[in-house]
């Protein structure tokens, strides 16, 4: 039995005709006559009989007609809730970002995308992490379950489901006191940094570890007098004058009473990478996001034009 019999059986029921019915499902007559006959010998019943140049419902069709018209009701009703949700899909899309990300990077992205009136109708959803390795995990966590579609990172597990590439390089800055010596150079190096307390980062974030990397290249320990979870936070205790701060470039930090000067030595940028599951197929908002991220140009966020272009050149994404 296939859903094509009990599409064949209701008309008929409906037309009591097998030419008439035959008509509507665009088959020839012999065709239907055969398709019912089957249906029948797989029942063990006969579900019509003549009546004149017309057939009709024996006592036994009467009965299978209703279930039979309710099973098709239930799969219409099942392959229209999956067209919407196909719909629902291809205008949602699901980020995943660590935290250092959030306040100039996705939302200047996202309103590029969306910039487009192609692009108008797609929904964003968010999570935003934190900086530390287990908070990467989480999202690529996240993505393997299916509650992300993209997302965003300085530091790359080893998993070979996941797709990351290098989207830009992200430079590290200094936030100084106004009063800061410091301030009086275009640029700063750590190794003149070392009678000065350290505003850090809480936890054991993956950017603290590699800020205190930095200081280790110049030997420096350096004498944290607080430790915050936010760039923002850093930048008031800069202020108060209760020491620097090293954080990655973020230009919504320069409103505030301090200084900020980039730093010469040790050379250091922080690599970023999008990452999306490597062999599901995405659905057009979700490829047409992930090429505009790979191909725009942000201002704070230096990328390598032609790595990215090569990229895309070798990569095959699956299309929705």
């Amino acid at each position: 039995m296939n859903l094509y019999q009990l599409y064949y059986f209701r008309t008929t029921a409906k037309h009591q005709h097998f030419t008439r019915a035959a008509r509507e499902l665009s088959l020839t007559q012999p065709s239907l006559s055969h398709a019912i006959a089957a249906l029948e010998d797989e029942l063990g019943i006969a579900l019509f009989e003549k009546h004149g140049r017309n057939v009709r419902l024996t006592k036994y069709g009467e009965k299978f007609l209703p279930y039979v018209e309710s099973a098709i009701q239930e799969i219409e009703n099942g392959a229209q809730k999956m067209r919407e949700m196909s719909d629902n899909a291809n205008s949602n899309i699901s980020l995943g970002f660590i935290y250092t990300l959030s306040s100039h990077y996705i939302p200047e992205i996202i309103n590029g995308f969306k910039s487009n009136i192609d692009n108008q109708h797609i929904n964003f959803s968010i999570k935003e992490g934190c900086t530390d390795r287990p908070c990467t995990a989480d999202l690529v966590k996240s993505l393997k379950e299916g509650k992300l579609d993209i997302i965003f990172a300085s530091l790359i597990p080893n998993d070979p489901e996941v797709e990351f590439i290098h989207i830009c390089d992200q430079n590290l800055i200094a936030l100084l006191p106004n009063n800061s010596p410091l301030a009086n150079q275009p640029t700063v190096d750590l190794r003149d940094t070392e009678s000065y307390s350290l505003i850090h980062y809480s936890g054991k974030s993956g950017l603290k570890q590699e800020i205190n990397q930095l200081f280790e290249m110049v030997n420096i320990v350096p004498k944290v007098s607080c430790e915050v979870e936010d760039e923002p936070s850093m930048a008031n205790f800069v202020s108060a004058n209760m020491g620097i701060a090293i954080i990655p470039d973020n230009p919504s930090i320069r409103h505030y009473p301090i200084q900020v000067r980039p730093i010469s030595y040790p050379s250091y940028t922080r690599k970023i990478y999008v990452g999306y599951m490597k062999n599901r197929r995405q659905t057009e908002s979700i490829q047409s996001f992930i090429d505009y991220v790979l191909t725009s140009k942000m201002p704070f966020c230096k990328k390598k034009i032609e790595e990215l272009a090569k990229t895309i050149k070798d990569k095959k994404l699956v299309l929705a």
